[in-house]
């Protein structure tokens, strides 16, 4: 059976919640476990434990996916908050994302980032992001609202000819989900653009250049959240599939 460590969301002591206040909660959107639980595949929620612990475990997992969830901090990638008290992000767990990137990418195992794990590969590479994209870039398209949330969409266009446009390329107008409102903005060191959305730019899909193509990839939609427009998005089947061909290589 194929292992796929999927990392964790968190949740911190919270005195206020009826369960578990006092304590830390890793966790994982149920969505995301139904889109990786398929025949073969055994999804595993990976857990913050000290490095050498940690390792053990890593090293039993076959590829890696990095889910969506709370922003990166500013300070991660070297900037303080265009806001005061906006828009702070997760420094805790931008740490224990980017070792088990450092860990991933090391041993040449195979990644797919999405959303937010597409904007942690952007800083591990070396680049930085928009902390609101409606607030830095006045003429973005909507990406991301609370209420409509994974209803909210756009069109992309592909870079040239990739591995993601070659999974798409009997559709003329590709659309994706939006639930984001940081983004992309200045691309890291060894990756590679392959899609932009198509009204503004901004940057919805990458790879690095280090690994063979299609082994480390980012997309800043989410595919596992695919059914709520059904028909109307790219489907989200081809994206796992190329993803655990690769685990398989």
């Amino acid at each position: 059976m194929i292992k796929i460590g999927i990392t964790a969301c968190f949740f911190y002591p919270d005195v206020s919640r009826t369960v578990f206040g006092p304590k830390s909660l890793s966790y994982v959107e149920n969505d995301m476990f139904r889109y990786v639980s398929q025949k073969g595949i055994l999804p595993v929620l990976i857990p913050d434990l000290e490095k050498d612990t940690l390792t053990e475990i890593l090293d039993e997992l076959d590829g890696f996916i990095f889910q969506g969830g709370s922003d990166l901090a500013p300070e991660t990638y070297g900037e303080k908050p265009i806001v005061a008290g906006k828009w702070l992000g997760d420094a805790y767990r931008d740490r224990y994302e980017l070792a088990i990137m450092d860990y991933a990418i090391k041993k040449d195992k195979p990644i797919l980032a999405i959303c937010r794990g597409m904007q942690l590969m952007n800083v591990y590479f070396g680049g930085s992001l928009f902390q609101d994209i409606a607030t830095q870039k006045r003429d973005a398209v909507l990406h991301r609202d609370a209420i409509k949330y994974d209803s909210v969409h756009h069109r992309i266009i592909f870079l040239g000819k990739n591995v993601i446009s070659d999974l798409y390329k009997d559709f003329a107008d590709p659309i994706v989900n939006s639930v984001h409102h940081q983004g992309v903005k200045v691309l890291g060191n060894t990756l590679k653009i392959l899609a932009t959305s198509k009204d503004d730019d901004i940057i919805e899909a990458i790879e690095y250049t280090g690994a063979p193509s299609g082994r480390v990839l980012g997309v800043q939609w989410h595919p596992e959240f695919s059914d709520t427009l059904k028909e109307t998005v790219i489907p989200a089947d081809r994206l796992f599939s190329l993803f655990i061909n690769q685990v398989k290589m």
